[in-house]
């Protein structure tokens, strides 16, 4: 996938991936602590869904993921002042209930791969998946109200209305499956609550631990918001024209789950030629899913995919959902000047932008 048209507002002045080493570093013995707490074998299955043991439970360092919410709630704390230890916490909740989302979504999606392996339904089956998946919803609110402080009460409650939007994202985004189609509005509000929810908590938590005022910490939620939704913007990209090399799942991944991201909404409301003939197969898909229970997608081949991609393309999808990561990212960083921040944080907040919209995978 081409970088998209961003040019980056802070050149060469931070660090963006040892920011994420630091997220990771700091909250990964936290994160371990909470999982030990687990009953077996959720403790485990647990682990080898976090990537630090394998499928046969021997230690691995598999990819545990970007740790972007970490290190965000890190970089919260230090927005009210605070040391980035105080984000700790709320960095680990936010993680957890990030990866019960991942455990869940994994199974209704039929995705069978995860980070360069098996997704834990499919080593573990799906009874485990889904409770282990509860199982981290659990913890993420149970280290949050161990805290015991006022703030803590705050970040719980930011912490559960942003997990609800977060399930409102993912019925929505289900409910789509079963449609021929479905409006760009829908596609953003449905991507608002699925990814821009968790994101925005997550710059906000640390700063809510770090006693933030509401006034910063809803600031900073619209930056979260808004950089969700261009995270998501590329990551719809990704997921139509990604490699299995640069996401770790299939290629063609989101129109094999039939599933009606950004590119697809735009490419059908743009009208014309490609975007009839798009919109007639998919119509087609749903007639046969109402029929027969399910997607059809075992009849097809790849070439029927990659017609299907370049419809999407043709009617301006991939162009379009390019430009709205870059109207997205504009907003995240207009949320940043309505309050007063740290200028080393301000800087760090925009290089994650730049990272956010101009990554590979």
């Amino acid at each position: 996938m081409n970088r998209l048209d961003v040019k980056p507002r802070i050149r060469g002045a931070v660090d963006v991936l040892g920011l994420l080493e630091r997220g990771r570093t700091l909250s990964a013995p936290v994160l371990r602590k909470a999982v030990e707490r687990l009953a077996a074998p959720m403790d485990t299955i647990a682990a080898y869904h976090f990537g630090w043991i394998d499928a046969a439970g021997n230690p691995s360092d598999g990819d545990g993921g970007k740790a972007l919410r970490s290190a965000l709630a890190l970089i919260s704390a230090e927005a009210a002042g605070a040391p980035p230890e105080a984000g700790v916490t709320g960095a680990v909740a936010v993680e957890l209930v990030h990866n019960f989302s991942l455990l869940h979504d994994d199974f209704m999606d039929g995705d069978e791969q995860r980070r360069h392996r098996d997704t834990v339904w499919k080593v573990h089956g799906p009874a485990q998946a889904i409770l282990v998946g509860d199982a981290l919803l659990a913890l993420a609110g149970e280290v949050l109200l161990e805290l015991g402080t006022v703030d803590a009460t705050r970040a719980t409650r930011r912490l559960n209305t942003a997990t609800r939007k977060l399930i409102d994202g993912q019925a929505q985004d289900m409910s789509f499956e079963q449609r021929d189609r479905a409006t760009v509005a829908e596609c953003l509000e449905m991507e608002g609550n699925k990814t821009g929810a968790l994101l925005a908590c997550a710059i906000s938590i640390g700063a809510v631990l770090g006693g933030a005022d509401d006034a910063t910490a809803d600031a900073l939620e619209r930056y979260g918001y808004h950089l969700g939704l261009a995270f998501q913007a590329v990551d719809d990209l990704l997921g139509i024209w990604g490699t299995p090399e640069q996401t770790g799942k299939q290629a063609w991944s989101d129109l094999k789950q039939r599933k009606k991201s950004l590119p697809v909404c735009a490419a059908l409301e743009a009208g014309g030629p490609a975007a009839e003939r798009l919109a007639a197969l998919l119509a087609a898909d749903a007639a046969y899913a109402g029929a027969a229970g399910g997607a059809p997608d075992e009849v097809f081949g790849e070439a029927e995919f990659a017609l299907r991609a370049a419809l999407i393309e043709e009617a301006g999808g991939r162009a379009w959902t390019a430009a709205e990561a870059r109207r997205q990212y504009d907003a995240a960083l207009a949320a940043l000047d309505e309050i007063h921040l740290p200028e080393e944080v301000r800087e760090q907040l925009t290089a994650l932008a730049d990272f956010v919209v101009v990554r590979r995978r």
